[in-house]
């Protein structure tokens, strides 16, 4: 069922450099259309079921204002959602740490970006089970 309170707080944002770097060495990584994917299950006991940072290349959007345009509609599309996630992650009991990183040099529109994140929310429920 959806949740009524659609929010994305401070707390549900990947923020720890070490974290970070350790998703970045041990974890596992599968690729979608739009977006290279790297998750793991999360180290550390954190509130949410995720945490999650998104990431804009500067090499394929010079333009600050471009990049800034297309994470803002990720995590909108992310914050819409996530209750697919989060509903199989509380059914398991298990936590997770991702990174979504764009590829392409193509601002992509609003549509496209929430049905690639749809798609890779599947592929990660799908993975998670297989790993845990």
């Amino acid at each position: 069922m959806k949740n009524l309170n659609e929010t994305f707080d401070k707390s549900e944002r990947l923020c720890s450099t070490k974290i970070i770097t350790g998703l970045f060495e041990n974890g596992n990584v599968f690729n979608t259309r739009l977006f290279k994917v790297v998750w793991n299950i999360s180290p550390v006991d954190i509130p949410f079921p995720a945490q999650i940072a998104f990431s804009v290349t500067k090499r394929g959007f010079r333009l600050a204002v471009a990049r800034n345009l297309i994470k803002r509609r990720i995590r909108e599309a992310y914050r819409k959602n996530k209750y697919i996630l989060y509903e199989d992650l509380d059914k398991s009991g298990q936590k997770i740490v991702l990174m979504l990183i764009l590829k392409g040099g193509i601002i992509p529109d609003y549509q496209t970006v929430e049905k690639s994140i749809i798609e890779v929310l599947g592929r990660l429920i799908s993975q998670v089970r297989e790993r845990g």
